[in-house]
């Protein structure tokens, strides 16, 4: 009864923000001003809603959302299979020390190469456009995906592989149409994590992003504001329509998502 209860309690305390999202996107901004927060609303308030989907910057936010995180995840996923593969089939002399190498790269916080790459793209004259968010959400996603992909491939038979080859197949015709075909629940989980990982972003798009016209919808949540104070209701109401993509990715893949985060079973 105890551990129910304590239970039931962190669950209300994790639910309290987004509860809080909610309550504040049906409401006015005179209702959250006079400390109505947390109580339910005598109605139903679209109007921020509303004024979202017709909000011009808004449409530019999410195009801009899309055009990073889509290439970036499968660049990442792209990347993290081949390498995946090499490592779990194809091992070579020192391929154990650079894949730790690489998987080390997922404890080193972002924020110590922040002045780094902000120098190395303003050389590059990439500063204020989509490619410095696309090429670090690549190169961070590598070692996730390369070990995630690793461990999957190292469950794939061996004898699969080497039927394949006795068939006259090469190692790419192995890896796209024998390795690939049964990795679909580790590629969801890659999907899911990477997408959910670089929409939510809002670290690289505050560092790399000058201009309103190149705003992710993360960083354009922060920029709505009301003519004479912060627009809670009108930045709930958003924040409430930008997680819809990534609930969206989740609902699709989590047939496979669930068998991903249990994988460990030979497939055959």
């Amino acid at each position: 009864m105890v551990v129910f209860v304590c239970l039931c309690v962190l669950a209300l305390l994790f639910l309290a923000p987004t509860l809080g999202v909610i309550l504040s996107s049906l409401k006015s901004t005179r209702e959250i001003a006079f400390g109505a927060l947390w109580t339910l609303p005598g109605g139903l308030y679209l109007e921020n809603f509303r004024e979202v989907l017709a909000h011009p910057s808004v449409k530019t936010y999410f195009a801009n959302t899309f055009l990073v995180t889509v290439p970036a995840t499968a660049g990442s996923i792209g990347l993290g299979i081949l390498a995946g593969y090499v490592f779990s089939k194809l091992p070579f002399r020192g391929s154990e020390l650079l894949f730790l190498v690489i998987v080390s790269g997922m404890f080193f916080p972002p924020q110590i190469v922040l002045i780094p790459l902000f120098r190395m793209f303003s050389g590059l004259g990439l500063l204020d456009t989509l490619w410095p968010m696309i090429i670090v959400h690549v190169a961070m996603g590598i070692p996730i995906c390369t070990l995630l992909m690793r461990n999957f491939f190292a469950t794939v038979p061996n004898a699969l592989r080497e039927a394949a080859i006795v068939e006259g197949a090469n190692e790419w015709q192995v890896l796209t149409r024998v390795a690939l075909p049964i990795s679909l629940p580790a590629l969801a989980v890659l999907a899911t994590l990477q997408f959910t990982w670089i929409w939510n972003d809002f670290l690289w798009p505050l560092i790399f992003t000058q201009s309103d016209e190149k705003r992710t919808i993360m960083l354009g949540i922060v920029s709505l504001k009301g003519q004479y104070s912060v627009a809670w209701g009108i930045q709930g109401a958003l924040s409430l329509v930008a997680s819809l993509p990534t609930l969206i990715v989740f609902l699709f893949f989590q047939r496979y998502f669930i068998k991903g985060m249990t994988m460990g079973a030979i497939k055959g």
